[in-house]
């Protein structure tokens, strides 16, 4: 259990609403950035990725988590976090997690956490950030369709969800929970010192902790086809349509985009497959 009077998440996702990264989150996320030291060690964990499962079966999920701690077991554990967001819910799940681990939890924002991320951040006995590191808070965000009754109705079944993101800051913080109201009206960003001096985090990492340098040649293309993912949904894309058209200019298999093809060249792809989706 917490070692930090922390609240208990309550989690009832609704059928038929689903939660996205937020684009500005993806802009600003850099999926190279890990722990310099081996990550994979027997007490750590790594959030590395969006949160929850996308539709090639990568992400960061509830059940992964699930498993890591059974088999760190009552021991201290260490989480190292450099994530967009995603699954608000699956977040809130991972939270709750990390919040009732029998032993002391530190958390290591080694880049961004961001939504959901920030919200798992929290959860940690001990939180230490980046300098270069970000925290980003928000209201709860999901895609909807309807009439205006029933998105009015969306619109009172997440008030709630909001107000819990708002207790777990303030439990951790001391701000007023009105004061954190109006941060996650705006979508506040808070670089490593403010979040120190804030109190979303205890201390700030060592530069040596921290690592840019790429591991594998997939991070880009990650980060490409997740951007990829968020302009068609925010085209009215479907998510079949989405999964039809992201997995043709990935050539049909994850990781299969060319190497060396850099951001701007899957834009200017995206661009022309978002005429084709308008013209349908």
């Amino acid at each position: 259990m917490s070692m930090r009077k922390l609240p208990q998440a309550e989690i009832s996702a609704r059928p038929g609403l689903r939660t996205e990264v937020m684009p500005s989150a993806l802009n600003r996320w850099n999926p190279e950035v890990h722990a310099a030291a081996a990550e994979d060690t027997d007490n750590s964990i790594s959030i590395l990725d969006v949160i929850g499962q996308d539709f090639w079966g990568e992400g960061v999920t509830s059940k992964r988590i699930a498993a890591a701690l059974r088999s760190i077991g009552k021991q201290d554990v260490v989480v190292n976090v450099n994530s967009p967001g995603g699954d608000y819910f699956e977040g809130l799940a991972i939270y709750n997690m990390l919040r009732d681990h029998p032993a002391k939890v530190t958390v290591k924002v080694l880049g961004i956490a961001a939504s959901a991320a920030s919200v798992i951040a929290m959860a940690g006995d001990e939180v230490q950030i980046a300098r270069a590191g970000f925290l980003m808070i928000h209201n709860t965000w999901v895609v909807a369709m309807g009439d205006r009754h029933q998105l009015r109705d969306v619109a009172d079944w997440l008030e709630p969800f909001d107000a819990m993101a708002v207790d777990i800051y303030a439990a951790r913080t001391g701000i007023a929970p009105k004061d954190l109201g109006k941060m996650l009206d705006r979508e506040t960003w808070i670089g490593g010192s403010d979040a120190v001096e804030q109190g979303f985090a205890d201390s700030l990492l060592a530069s040596d902790e921290v690592s840019t340098k790429a591991k594998n040649e997939m991070g880009r293309q990650v980060s490409a086809a997740h951007k990829l993912d968020a302009l068609l949904a925010r085209a009215g894309a479907s998510r079949s349509e989405r999964r039809e058209l992201v997995a043709a200019l990935k050539g049909g298999m994850p990781g299969a985009v060319p190497t060396g093809m850099q951001d701007a060249a899957v834009i200017a792809e995206v661009e022309s497959l978002l005429a084709s989706i308008r013209s349908i």
